[in-house]
């Protein structure tokens, strides 16, 4: 297949304080994005591209980059806050990164293929990037028939505390119609609600995880979203422009349809401290059934 990873990083180092905070959660000291590249690489990826940002770019090279470049074609994309549609600039004050929606974008100089985005920091499984990677095999870079892995609620929460989930509606077809986002979402006595509108959930609906099989017909739908984003939202110190509303908005204007493929494997995440361990140990899980050499690499 003639088709690329693309991993949204240029946040890696905000929230982990610096790359060299960058902990290791695998058996031998992988990090979760070891494992995505990993899959993609099985799964038949012929180009990895990272999105990330200026200010760590020799460091994330080093570091991270380079452990790949003998197992697949590695590029850069960078996010940077003045990278913006024409007649727009950067408002004075503004330091926050514009969001997901705009990192993709951010890509469009790098990526010619069929891709799939993802999170740097998130667990997959290789059914998931494998089901993706398989979609996009079908398409062809002009290609508006997009996809996205669908997880089962139940299988993205922690027991830590709540977490914020995109709940996707779907028509007879598996296509997407709506994903709302719920932003409080625990288990509660048994019972998956979300604290902040009574909602309640049985754990098999679909959720995205920003797992997204996209082509680059995608760009210039991305543009005009962003245009619009800004034109409404650029005096906003904190709006940022995110995928699910991006791709909400192709599917309202018919720019774009959306498969949701269902994926059974669990999802992977710290969101929080205490969510470490559990990582850890369901990693070491899949090491000792065989499906992930140890180390990886």
């Amino acid at each position: 297949m003639n088709t690329t990873l693309v991993v949204l990083a240029a946040g890696m180092g905000s929230r982990y304080g610096g790359l060299k905070q960058m902990d290791g959660v695998g058996p031998n000291g992988e990090t979760l994005l070891d494992y995505s590249v990993f899959d993609a690489v099985r799964s038949g990826f012929s180009r990895v591209v990272f999105v990330i940002r200026r200010d760590f770019e020799v460091e994330f090279r080093e570091r991270v980059g380079r452990r790949f470049e003998d197992r697949i074609d590695v590029g850069y994309a960078f996010q940077q806050l003045n990278d913006l549609p024409e007649d727009f600039s950067v408002p004075e004050g503004r330091v926050k990164p514009w969001g997901t929606g705009h990192a993709v974008w951010c890509a469009r100089e790098a990526v010619d293929t069929p891709f799939l985005a993802i999170n740097a920091d998130d667990f997959y499984g290789r059914p998931a990037i494998a089901a993706v990677g398989e979609y996009l095999g079908g398409l062809d870079e002009n290609s508006t028939r997009f996809c996205m892995a669908g997880f089962r609620l139940e299988s993205t929460l922690s027991e830590n505390g709540s977490v914020s989930r995109g709940v996707c509606q779907t028509d007879a077809d598996g296509l997407l119609v709506s994903v709302r986002e719920h932003t409080k979402l625990a288990r509660v006595g048994g019972q998956i609600v979300d604290a902040g509108d009574g909602s309640e959930f049985q754990g098999s609906e679909r959720v995205s995880m920003n797992c997204w099989g996209l082509t680059p017909a995608v760009f210039p739908l991305l543009e005009a979203g962003l245009h619009r984003f800004l034109e409404a939202h650029a005096g906003e110190d904190k709006s940022e422009f995110y995928i699910p509303s991006a791709v909400a908005e192709m599917i309202d204007t018919g720019s774009a349809t959306v498969r949701v493929l269902p994926v059974e494997s669990p999802w992977f995440g710290v969101t929080y401290r205490e969510d470490r361990p559990f990582v850890a140990e369901s990693l070491a899980k899949l090491a000792a059934s065989g499906e992930y050499p140890t180390p990886v690499w």
